[in-house]
C-alpha cells in the first residue's frame, strides 16, 4: 500500500503553538493550506482569525510554497517543518 499522507510540524506564530498534522501528498499546496485553515477556524479550544493572505512557509529557508504545486512536488517530505503566516 501506498503511503499517501506526510507527517509535518506546523508553527503558528501567532498563537505560539506547534501542531503535528498528517498532510496528503496528492493535493496542491493552496488546498492543504484551506484545509488547515478551516480545521483552525472550527476548534473549539483556539480562536484563530484567518487573513486572505496567508501562506505556508518553509521554517528551516524561509521560503513560501507555491500554492499551485502539489506536496509531493515539493521537498515536503515526513518531518518538514512548517509555518503557516
Amino acid at each position: 500500500m501506498e503511503n499517501n499522507k506526510l507527517l509535518i510540524q506546523l508553527y503558528l506564530p501567532l498563537l505560539e503553538r506547534e501542531y503535528d498534522l498528517f498532510i496528503p501528498i496528492n493535493k496542491r499546496v493552496g488546498t492543504v493550506k484551506q484545509l488547515i485553515e478551516k480545521s483552525l477556524s472550527e476548534g473549539n479550544d483556539i480562536d484563530y482569525i484567518i487573513k486572505e493572505n496567508t501562506n505556508l512557509y518553509s521554517k528551516d529557508t524561509g521560503l513560501p510554497y507555491d500554492v499551485q504545486l502539489l506536496i509531493k512536488d515539493t521537498d515536503i517530505k515526513n518531518g518538514s517543518k512548517l509555518v503557516l503566516i
